[in-house]
């Protein structure tokens, strides 16, 4: 009975939330989720631990009743199901079986931490990150890395660079490597547009990092007794990989992800005022029976050797299920435009003659996207620049390249920028080993990441 009514074409149920109808003050959940994930594990550790589940449920609810109260149970229903729907439920699928599969690939062997030997890991994961996702090439990578630095004394900044590498700056190049860009391809914008008009802008970033990473490990790897006299992990005789069928079921994530930006079979059922499509749903599907088979066909010894553990993945489950809730007022503000509470936001992306400021885009996308997800703000920006993917591509290709650039680069400004940044936190941290506080991350990210910023804006969106 209650299917046929959640699949029913109503008009009773709107997906929309019209931000001219709020107020700034809608706000106060998204800023609170931020701000617990920010000063909870620094001042009350033992109880996040154990109850940051209970504390995105409770903004999440803080959001959601009174906006049920104030416009109706089914305009809260038709955002819930959106935010579930559209957004919430596909990402964290997709998230699973990258994570599952990435998981059950072992890279065997004892690899030393050298500056050399962990700024090529790092290059190497940027490289993969535009094909397999930054999710895909974040767990793939991080695994060896951690074992290859767990006899260094200084080795935090090995993690954070890898984040601003490979889990942010290596995903640009194509639709596969990073969210936003992803939806950027289901809105017109052509596979490659991106590795054509960006690829400059991103070997900048990458080689930039590479070069002041490895300045910096090379400076602590020669410190006086920076590596430990005891190696945890063996010497073996060689490097090799055990689980390499997952290789195939992660060719498998990424041709169901291609196929669903590709194959419009024009089938769409209305959930509560959400268009699901069947391309989505079978892409969806299929995710899950990879994740399933990859861990049906993965050795426990191969999740053993990696010490593999669902709680990552758990964490981040949870904590974007507020996000992705909380965050529906703020997104509705924004695409209220200039008439909205954000509108001077709005404004600061125009010039006087009404024409887009490529300038203004990049930083404004990117400064959202640094605390937003940048997923939903990309197509905040992207709609608000005009939305047609043509002219976007063409006319004005330079905003569009400034937009994305924004995006994917500044979703390493902060550990909620982006999904896998605060997997790579869990599972570093899993493996105890000392992370940066959210907003001791925030500092390594002003001090490293906007100098370069500064540069590409200057050289490339003026």
């Amino acid at each position: 009975m209650i299917l046929p009514l959640l699949l029913m074409s109503t008009s009773a149920f709107a997906a929309e939330v019209d931000g001219k109808q709020l107020t700034a003050i809608w706000g106060i959940p998204f800023a609170g989720i931020l701000l617990s994930i920010a000063l909870c594990p620094l001042l009350t550790p033992q109880f996040w631990h154990h109850h940051f589940g209970k504390v995105a449920a409770f903004w999440a609810l803080l959001f959601l009743v009174p906006f049920a109260i104030k416009f109706g149970a089914s305009a809260a229903g038709a955002a819930f199901v959106h935010a579930l729907l559209a957004e919430y439920i596909p990402f964290v699928i997709l998230l699973t079986a990258l994570f599952a599969v990435s998981g059950g690939i072992y890279i065997k062997g004892n690899l030393h931490g050298s500056p050399l030997l962990n700024t090529s890991i790092l290059a190497i994961g940027a490289v993969a990150a535009s094909f397999m996702g930054t999710t895909g090439a974040s767990m793939l990578f991080i695994r060896p890395l951690i074992r290859a630095n767990d006899n260094r004394q200084h080795k935090m900044h090995v993690f954070v660079f890898f984040i601003f590498i490979v889990s942010n700056a290596g995903g640009s190049l194509t639709p596969l490597g990073d969210p936003p860009l992803f939806l950027g391809f289901l809105k017109g914008v052509d596979f490659f547009w991106t590795v054509r008009y960006i690829f400059p802008e991103t070997l900048f970033m990458v080689g930039s990092l590479l070069a002041i990473f490895y300045v910096m490990d090379s400076y602590y790897y020669h410190k006086r007794e920076e590596v430990k006299s005891f190696d945890p992990t063996p010497d073996s005789k060689g490097i090799g990989f055990d689980g390499s069928a997952n290789f195939i079921l992660l060719g498998c994530i990424m041709g169901l992800v291609l196929m669903s930006g590709i194959w419009k079979p024009g089938v769409d059922f209305n959930v509560f005022g959400t268009d699901v499509g069947l391309q989505g749903m079978v892409r969806d599907m299929g995710l899950i029976a990879v994740t399933i088979i990859s861990i049906k066909i993965t050795a426990d010894s191969v999740y053993e050797a990696n010490q593999f553990s669902w709680a990552p993945m758990q964490e981040v489950a949870k904590l974007f299920a507020g996000i992705f809730l909380t965050i529906i007022p703020v997104i509705a503000m924004l695409r209220a435009g200039i008439d909205g509470p954000f509108g001077a936001i709005v404004a600061s992306v125009t010039r006087a003659d009404g024409s887009p400021s490529p300038l203004a885009y990049f930083w404004a996308t990117g400064a959202l996207s640094s605390f937003l997800d940048n997923a939903p703000t990309y197509l905040v920006f992207f709609n608000l620049a005009g939305g047609d993917a043509q002219t976007l591509m063409t006319t004005h290709a330079t905003t569009l390249a400034a937009i994305s650039a924004g995006a994917v680069f500044m979703g390493a400004n902060s550990y909620i920028g982006n999904a896998p940044n605060l997997m790579v936190k869990a599972v570093v941290e899993d493996r105890g080993v000392k992370m940066p506080s959210f907003f001791g991350y925030i500092a390594w990210a002003v001090c490293i990441l906007i100098p370069l910023f500064i540069v590409m804006g200057w050289v490339w969106f003026r």
